[in-house]
């Protein structure tokens, strides 16, 4: 039996003002790449946001959450698996979150505020898991380059976003450096010409099956994978 691929980073226009696809439209894409399943991770509030900041919170988190909303309707239509997460932002510096949901996000407006440090402890507190995105990227909205390896859970060595492939070389020597878990993902905005993901040996059954098999090892990273068009 062959892998059964997940796409980790993706952004949707509902919610990430880069994103040239909707959530649904995300979906029909990565279904026709021969995807089993993507995770939603739209710019947090403190990043590339769409959603309007003069809204009461609960509001904005409906609306932040939208893109992933219409990606898991149009994927129950269509047999893909769509999970749950986001982009956190601080001062330029971004992490993936994954295995909360918007119910405990609605619960903690503050979030908007925490230092790299709180945002780890809270998110672990309750249950979730914080990977570095494209540590090593160079980008004039990235002021510098700063390293937290006690305060994530894994390293994104391979970004289909980077311009630089000496990014994701830096990126994986980091995550050996510090026996960090390494992930792949596409960074996807819709502008891809090919494209990263993580495989599996079996369908996962939720964002937790997902972190599990993480930390287990159980996983392949999957790069320049084609088909894009």
């Amino acid at each position: 039996m062959g892998l059964y691929v997940y796409e980790t980073h993706l952004h949707t226009s509902e919610a990430s003002v880069c994103s040239l696809r909707s959530g649904a439209e995300q979906v029909r894409f990565y279904k026709d790449a021969g995807y089993d399943g993507i995770i939603v991770t739209d710019h947090f509030f403190n990043g590339n946001t769409g959603v309007p900041k003069d809204l009461p919170w609960d509001e904005r988190i409906d609306l932040f959450c939208s893109g992933y909303e219409n990606a898991k309707k149009e994927g129950e239509r269509l047999g893909l698996t769509v999970f749950f997460g986001w982009e956190s932002n601080y001062r330029g510096t971004e992490f993936l979150i994954y295995g909360l949901d918007h119910e405990w996000m609605r619960k903690h407006p503050e979030m908007l505020y925490w230092s790299i440090e709180e945002q780890y402890n809270y998110v672990h507190e309750a249950g979730g898991y914080v990977v570095h995105a494209h540590p090593f990227r160079v980008r004039s909205y990235i002021p510098e380059i700063r390293l937290f390896p006690e305060y994530v859970d894994a390293v994104e060595t391979y970004n289909g976003g980077n311009k630089r492939p000496e990014s994701d070389l830096q990126a994986a020597e980091y995550a050996k450096q510090h026996n960090l878990p390494a992930f792949a993902g596409t960074d996807a905005h819709g502008i891809e010409k090919t494209l990263n993901g993580m495989g599996f040996n079996r369908p996962l059954e939720s964002i937790n099956d997902f972190i599990q098999c993480v930390k287990s090892g159980e996983y392949q990273l999957l790069t320049d994978i084609g088909g894009c068009q």
